[in-house]
């Protein structure tokens, strides 16, 4: 079942829902409804995931960032950062450094290398005053130390979360994460392609059919044109446009399609030597570094760019220059300029924008999707004037291509994906809301038969679905290597970790888990002054096997209790107890020492007279009632006096008369009879005169 509700926060609180242990939750605080500031929020039996954490390219300071405060960041277990693009990965220092969260932070290795390059420049490009700035060198310095690395397909846990990752495509490093909790499994695809370009691998399907799939939908029903339509029109273009002897300014990201068209670019300067004297500039700050790290990675590249590299480094560009700064750049005829950001907002790119808008000779080639809100989404519509960030207004007469190379999934790559994996709830994110509605439809059409839930929540706005938490433990070891019969007992230790379950033998426990037994003998001195035999006789009356050990066995008078506690004489003014500890023995132990304590404090001291000071029958007597009645008492508890010197025992509101002298009686109560019989039996014999030896 799921549901939408209104926003709601998302902070911990101490309200329970009938079902709230069965209830995941999952909240977009970014790219809901639009593109952007991606940031998933997920909570499910109390463990809860954060997915990417980036920033919104149209906006800057504090508006930029995912809706953070609808959380509570020190209950985050786990971040979950799929690539480095800074709409999925540049509000992580400052969620790392500026929040309470304190869980831990994963991302593939090459993520976590260009994280670090392309957000430092991020920084040292942002048109914002100091107040404003989300964070500064530092803050990217130290959050470094917190991101831990993870693999492809390596499987992690974390606190009961059990994740691992799969190829995405889109850019190095990009990573589709699958996330199981007590055995509901989610898949967020962050940004990915299912084609293969020129160095990349395409999206995997994972093996898994997840519960869930978070999946993006930037394009909508829109569908790409063939690899080698859009290259035949991106070259055409160019080419067409320095034949004039104009200018091409194409703004990318600094990393990712940057590196697919430079490859493009060099390959068609190659097969062209009448453009030899054309220059290609890639205008960043990054730009050897970037190659660097390109270069370092390429084993992760599809199988086309590592066969190139075993003869020659593709990423060694032949017609291809680096460009720091726009002061180092000397503008004399036709050239080529990739320049970061791709939004044109700021930085190289808007620099040179502004000095080529206003000629119509020069063109500004879009080479992927464009987000809201920026220059490059106004251009795309050609109005007939753009601000500059001086404030003032230039005419646009430069001609503006959109040519999509934009590593996203478009309707056929979404629509063939979610076939393959059947998934029977779907969350749209990473999205325009009219793109996502069209995408929503037209996916409900699609699944109509496999009762598939598709749900488009908006920022802030929480989906609701309840999973049955069935427990199922499993035998291992030496245990699982016999299938028991219907109705035998399996008997073995129950081990829980996070959400599993095993059952296994107590020999099998260091071997299947992280625990151990071990075996703790317990020992306890006693102060008892009386005589040894006296207690032996009178845990015979109380156990069944009482049985003394040979003197060289236990180094002294001692005797063994239900062969699981030795009872050793220490000296006249103590014993000691002995036993291997468990359940049953613990019990025998407990009572054996209530047992001393109350011969200790009721029944009189025992010892040897003179024949002098033997005392008189009578006094004998009088010491032997004491003694029965004291121990009536601990058994029973209520015995008062009666009339001819019988003892009345209540118990429970039944009551029983007994005759000290003869030993019968009375009860209507069968049961508490023959109690009172048997123990006044007992009570006697304990009480007669018995050998005072130790022995």
């Amino acid at each position: 079942m799921a549901s939408t509700g209104p926003p709601q926060s998302l902070k911990r609180s101490d309200t329970s829902l009938t079902r709230e242990g069965d209830q995941l939750i999952i909240t977009p605080l970014g790219a809901g409804n639009e593109v952007g500031r991606s940031c998933v929020y997920m909570s499910y039996k109390g463990k809860t995931i954060l997915f990417d954490c980036g920033i919104h390219p149209a906006y800057s300071g504090m508006a930029a960032l995912p809706y953070f405060d609808e959380i509570d960041p020190s209950t985050i277990d786990v971040l979950l950062v799929t690539h480095f693009h800074l709409d999925h990965a540049a509000s992580l220092p400052y969620f790392l450094e500026k929040t309470t969260f304190k869980g831990r932070v994963f991302m593939t290795h090459a993520t976590k290398a260009i994280y670090k390059l392309l957000l430092s420049d991020y920084v040292k490009v942002s048109k914002v005053s100091v107040e404003d700035m989300l964070y500064d060198e530092q803050d990217i310095l130290r959050s470094m130390d917190k991101i831990e690395v993870i693999d492809f397909h390596q499987t992690l846990e974390v606190n009961g979360i059990r994740f691992w990752c799969y190829t995405a495509g889109h850019v190095l490093g990009a990573a589709m994460f699958m996330v199981d909790i007590a055995g509901v499994r989610v898949l967020y695809t962050g940004d990915y392609s299912r084609e293969e370009d020129r160095h990349l691998r395409a999206a995997e399907i994972p093996q898994f059919s997840p519960d869930i799939c978070i999946i993006e939908s930037t394009y909508g029903v829109q569908l790409h044109q063939p690899r080698n339509v859009r290259e035949k029109r991106f070259t055409d273009v160019i080419h067409s446009t320095i034949s004039q002897g104009g200018r091409v300014l194409i703004p990318a990201f600094a990393l990712g399609r940057a590196q697919e068209l430079l490859l493009i670019l060099d390959e068609y300067w190659s097969n062209h030597p009448e453009l030899h004297n054309i220059p290609i500039y890639y205008a960043s700050p990054l730009a050897k570094r970037c190659m660097a790290v390109y270069q370092t990675y390429i084993n992760s590249m599809n199988e086309r760019i590592r066969n190139q590299f075993a003869n020659s480094n593709p990423f060694d560009f032949k017609h291809i220059s680096p460009l720091k700064s726009i002061e180092n750049f000397n503008d004399v005829g036709p050239s080529v300029v990739m320049a970061s950001p791709s939004g044109l907002q700021s930085g190289l790119s808007r620099q040179l924008f502004e000095m080529w808008c206003s000629d119509k000779k020069n063109a500004c080639v879009i080479p992927g999707y464009v987000v809201e809100g920026t220059l490059a989404k106004t251009i795309i519509n050609e109005p007939k004037e753009v601000t500059l960030m001086n404030g003032l207004t230039a005419p646009l007469n430069m001609q503006v291509h959109y040519i999509s190379f934009s590593a996203h999934a478009d309707f056929a790559q979404t629509s063939t994906f979610l076939k393959e994996l059947m998934p029977p709830n779907i969350i749209l994110v990473h999205g325009e809301a009219n793109e996502m509605g069209r995408l929503k439809q037209k996916l409900i059409t699609q699944f109509a038969d496999r009762n598939t839930k598709i749900i488009s929540p908006k920022n802030c706005q929480s989906v609701e679905m309840y999973f049955n938490s069935e427990k199922m433990a499993k035998t291992i070891g030496r245990l699982a290597e016999k299938t028991p019969e219907v109705g035998e007992t399996v008997s073995g230790l129950l081990v829980k970790k996070a959400f599993t379950y095993q059952i296994m033998a107590p020999d099998d426990l260091h071997v299947f888990s992280q625990l151990s037994t071990a075996n703790i003998s317990q020992r306890i001195t006693i102060a008892y002054s009386g005589a040894f035999g006296v207690l032996k006789h009178r845990l015979k009356q109380m156990f069944e096997s009482v049985e003394s050990l040979p003197d060289e066995e236990s180094e002294g008078p001692a005797f063994c209790v239900h062969e699981r506690l030795t009872v050793k004489y220490e000296s006249e003014k103590h014993i000691s107890l002995h036993w291997r500890s468990d359940p049953i023995s613990d019990m025998v132990s407990d009572s054996v020492v209530a047992l001393v304590l109350n011969i200790s404090r009721e029944i009189p001291k025992v010892v040897v007279e003179s024949e002098e000071a033997t005392k008189t029958e009578e006094e004998k007597n009088k010491k032997a009632e004491k003694v029965i009645h004291a121990l009536l008492v601990s058994l029973f508890g209520d015995v008062k006096f009666g009339e001819n010197g019988k003892l009345v025992i209540s118990v429970d509101g039944n009551v029983a008369h007994l005759d000290k002298q003869s030993g019968n009686v009375e009860s209507e109560n069968e049961g508490l009879k023959e109690r009172v019989r048997v123990a006044f039996q007992r009570i006697q014999n304990a009480v007669k005169p018995i050998p005072l030896s130790v022995s």
